[in-house]
């Protein structure tokens, strides 16, 4: 797998970096997403509106500016930076473990949404029902609510990991643009074409094309199948 990936111009660490992202985005993203989502589609309150679109601002907001604000958050020159270093050992910037959360920052709109949508289908009675029996509200979310939402939860984590996969400026900006370490994919096009290498910018592009178009069918194929 390797050797192929180096023939066609593609570094097999870009690789690897981009689904370590990606994938711990989706994660992080699910995690924090997905009870919010059920919230969001249980709860009427007032103000709701104003939550929502401070949930979907990452949507909107240029990803430099989301990129810029985390780095000030998990940087050494923040108190809670200051925090996970001094308390746990733990430093964030220039990591891929902080392009992981800056891209989950970015995904997150794209899996509430979409989640949101799929909860409020789910009928509250099937909940009411579960919690009669004497079933705790994380083990009627688990086993009852999240099955029954299961293709339109699944098409949110497509759409979150094909976000994370593409995000660049506030990768950039929280991990930089280290080869090896966080050096991903859209990194790697950006890098050849400044250097004038055409051929690995369009083998490295043509990958990440590849992923995205497979997680747009894969949601089309989805959604599809909950409305039929």
């Amino acid at each position: 797998m390797n050797h192929a990936l180096l023939v066609v111009g593609i570094e097999p660490a870009d690789v690897r970096l981009s689904l370590q992202v990606a994938g711990g985005a989706t994660l992080l993203a699910a995690v924090a997403g997905l009870p919010l989502a059920w919230w969001l589609a249980r709860a009427r309150f007032k103000g709701k509106a104003a939550l929502e679109a401070v949930v979907m601002a990452p949507m909107v907001l240029p990803p430099t500016v989301v990129g810029f604000y985390l780095l000030r958050l998990l940087g050494q020159g923040s108190s809670f930076g200051r925090f996970l270093d001094e308390a746990i050992g733990v430093r964030l910037v220039f990591t891929w473990q902080g392009a992981a959360i800056a891209a989950a920052v970015l995904s997150l709109p794209l899996l509430v949404r979409t989640a949101e949508a799929a909860f409020a289908e789910v009928d509250p009675e099937y909940e009411r029902v579960a919690a009669s029996l004497g079933k705790p509200p994380w083990l009627v979310f688990l086993t009852v609510t999240l099955p029954l939402a299961a293709r339109g939860v699944a098409a949110g984590l497509a759409l979150a990991f094909a976000r994370a996969m593409g995000e660049f400026g506030a990768t950039v900006m929280v991990a930089g643009n280290i080869p090896g370490k966080t050096r991903t994919l859209p990194m790697s096009v950006y890098d050849a074409v400044q250097a004038g290498d055409l051929a690995r910018a369009h083998a490295s592009a043509a990958l990440l094309a590849a992923v995205s178009l497979a997680s747009v069918a894969a949601v089309s194929w989805l959604v599809g199948t909950v409305r039929r």
